[in-house]
């Protein structure tokens, strides 16, 4: 019996945990994205609550948070304001690494690239499996952080010098500051593995008939964004790495004539527009690696349902290949506060402008798609609605934010928190919402609650929108963004009640967010189960696959491509998949016959 049991686990742990799979490690990186999302959505309810209802009595949270929430003589609990601020700069860095990085393009990268190619697997399931680990490594270094007697780092998400270079500067920019460079540089290793991966993958192991014209637009985005990464996350760890010497060795890279504690730092020479110079080189890059995905897949779920060709195929490929090129480009766009000479300001000006073309473009392109439809009202397809409306509202604000003539006011503010969580945040959230209930039967088996699923988009979409949009008006009456409270300040108080309004707005989202766990974890277990396997009536390779597939994907011969991802009501056919062949009339859209 105990051979038997050694053997089960012995199994379990080589085909759950220590997997090659990457279909395996795509559901690891999922769960792991989940499980941060929720600690992230969490710390911002707390500082939320902070922001809404500053006078009332936080007590009820020192058994969570313990000497974080300070009781007064009153015997009132107060959120402290060191850990306001760690609690900001921790729910920045988990939305945007941790989640909207790697639990976005980790999982459908993973799930997708080989299934939609035909490929066995990754070029090196290897490295892809080490990719996930060092995630989950960052993760726990990250989540450790939080268990430090002076708190985790407390200086922002993009560690801005000198709170992130000199360790006295504030509590948390010591020990958790640590932390959080040994966690971001793993992150680092794992997006580059990962991203090394994903590209030799599609390169070299698309099987016979995938040109890369015949390849899905999700592909196509996970290989721009794979590439964006890989010229790019190196530049982030070379600027923590500075960090690292600045904080420890004696080095001035972005340290000069400071005063700490009254005393003057021996450190001359540096500059700490240099960090923004390399953060953002990363940073803004980083915005295309969270949206180029979302992008890939809602173009995918908008065609499959409705029933119809993606419009203008091409133009959304070299829309992502324009977005790939001038998003390194742009990065002083977020920078136009700290000094830099207004000329070099008018280049970033212009191209910031210009990159809203190629995003018009794919928007043109998704209503055109969905225009004159049989549409099929889906979870999948309204949450692939709901990023299109949040990402023509999100980015229509981005125009005037990067004016520099415009961002001087506005910088700062509560616009600028209102156009990048709308943009980047909300909307990238509702990109991998429509991918998961689009292929969570293939990832499971089973599929998730319709319903649940509904009151899920719904109750989101309207709950972000009641959150998001009237901080466009608090920014523009100029109302600061990170600040503890806004009481000392006349001219802000009578932006109480609309501050707890978006609070209550915030926790009834969260609250959704709680329904959609466990919907999903309910349905990996007891969801309606999968009984043919293309249910949606798609044309992708990965609908050709058995409905629960080994690793290998395919049990026989991998098919062969005859066709591009798009044929949908071609003549009396609903939908032809990719492996039927070209009949004698037929011309092959993807090949531009």
């Amino acid at each position: 019996m105990s051979i038997i049991m050694t053997i089960s686990i012995s199994q379990t742990l080589t085909t759950y945990i220590f997997t090659l799979d990457h279909k395996v490690i795509a559901r690891q990186f999922l769960i792991t994205g989940i499980f941060w999302a929720f600690m992230g959505a969490a710390m911002s309810i707390i500082f939320r609550l902070q922001l809404g209802f500053p006078e009332a009595d936080m007590g009820w949270l020192r058994p969570i948070l313990g000497k974080w929430i300070m009781v007064d003589a009153a015997g009132i609990g107060k959120l402290d304001p060191e850990f306001y601020y760690a609690l900001v700069t921790m729910h920045g860095t988990i939305l945007v690494f941790f989640v909207l990085t790697a639990g976005l393009s980790g999982t459908f990268s993973n799930l997708l690239i080989p299934l939609q190619i035909g490929a066995r697997d990754m070029a090196s399931p290897l490295l892809n499996a080490f990719s996930y680990w060092f995630f989950f490594l960052a993760g726990v270094t990250m989540f450790l952080s939080l268990f430090l007697s002076t708190g985790p780092f407390s200086g922002g998400w993009t560690a801005y010098p000198p709170l992130s270079a000199v360790p006295a500067a504030s509590d948390g920019s010591g020990a958790g500051m640590t932390m959080w460079i040994i966690a971001m540089a793993m992150f680092v290793v794992s997006a580059l593995l990962g991203g090394i991966n994903y590209i030799t993958t599609v390169l070299n192991m698309r099987t016979k008939g995938m040109g890369l014209w015949r390849m899905p637009l999700t592909i196509w985005a996970f290989f721009i964004t794979a590439i964006i990464g890989v010229l790019s996350f190196p530049v982030l760890l070379s600027g923590v790495l500075l960090l690292v010497f600045d904080r420890g060795m004696g080095t001035s890279f972005y340290l000069n004539e400071l005063v700490v504690g009254g005393q003057i730092m021996d450190r001359v020479g540096g500059s700490p527009i240099l960090y923004q110079h390399l953060f953002w080189f990363l940073g803004h890059p980083e915005v295309y690696i969270i949206i180029l995905p979302a992008m890939g897949i809602v173009s995918e779920v908008l065609s499959v349902h409705a029933r119809k060709p993606i419009f203008g195929y091409r133009a959304m490929v070299f829309s992502i290949l324009a977005i790939a090129f001038l998003s390194f480009i742009v990065w002083a766009h977020h920078m136009f506060m700290s000094g830099v000479n207004p000329f070099i300001s008018n280049f970033f000006v212009i191209f910031t402008l210009i990159i809203a073309v190629p995003s018009a473009v794919k928007v043109f392109n998704w209503i055109s798609t969905i225009y004159g439809s049989n549409f099929r009202f889906t979870s999948a397809s309204l949450f692939a609605l709901g990023f299109v409306s949040m990402f023509i509202s999100g980015g229509l604000t981005g125009i005037h934010l990067g004016n520099s003539a415009i961002d001087i006011q506005m910088h700062d503010t509560y616009f600028v928190v209102a156009h990048f969580h709308i943009v980047m945040g909300v909307a990238a959230f509702f990109g991998m919402f429509a991918g998961i209930y689009q292929w969570f039967p293939k990832m499971f088996g089973r599929f998730m609650n319709e319903t649940l699923g509904k009151i899920h988009f719904w109750g989101t979409l309207v709950g972000a929108y009641m959150v998001f949009w009237p901080m466009h008006y608090i920014g523009i009456a100029g109302v600061p963004r990170r600040y503890y409270s806004l009481d000392n300040f006349d001219s802000f108080k009578h932006f109480v009640g609309l501050n707890q309004f978006i609070t209550v707005a915030a926790i009834l989202v969260f609250f959704l967010q709680i329904l959609f766990i466990i919907n999903f974890f309910y349905s990996i277990f007891a969801g309606r189960k999968m009984t043919v396997k293309n249910p949606w009536g798609a044309t992708t390779l990965e609908w050709t696959t058995p409905i629960n597939p080994g690793h290998g994907n395919w049990p026989g011969k991998i098919p062969t491509v005859q066709r591009w991802a798009y044929d949908y009501s071609k003549g009396d056919e609903e939908f032809i998949p990719q492996i039927v062949p070209l009949g004698k009339d037929e011309h092959d859209h993807g090949e531009g016959h």
